[in-house]
């Protein structure tokens, strides 16, 4: 299982190994604070790509479909994640205020299809 949840919202036990999956720490949270397992930051965006999607250059699914071209040049590191979410569960962590449209949601998508394979 492989889920997604703000680092702003609380940690609880049944996130199982939880992975940061933000480039950057995440505003206002001090380190010794967030609750995680894992900073996974070779699976986040490029800085060139969160910047053209923050700054709406592209739009959602172009920056999904870019992400997921970045996310190849990575597999072996994003098959390593996915391999561990079929044995636990595995919560991605974000700081983004959008829930519907960030990158952990494509990323948890990609993993998933990791997992089945």
């Amino acid at each position: 299982m492989i889920q997604c949840k703000r680092v702003y919202d609380l940690a609880d036990k049944e996130d199982g190994y939880r992975v940061l999956v933000d480039k950057l720490w995440p505003r206002g949270i001090k380190k010794a604070d967030l609750l995680y397992d894992e900073w996974a930051k070779d699976l986040t965006p490029s800085s060139a790509l969160r910047s053209e999607f923050h700054s709406e250059t592209i739009d959602f699914t172009e920056f999904a479909r870019r992400y997921r071209a970045e996310l190849a040049e990575h597999q072996q590191t994003a098959r390593i994640l996915a391999e561990r979410s079929n044995n636990t569960p595995v919560t991605l962590l974000y700081a983004a205020k959008n829930t519907t449209q960030n990158h952990a949601l494509v990323l948890a998508d990609y993993l998933r299809t990791l997992a089945s394979e």
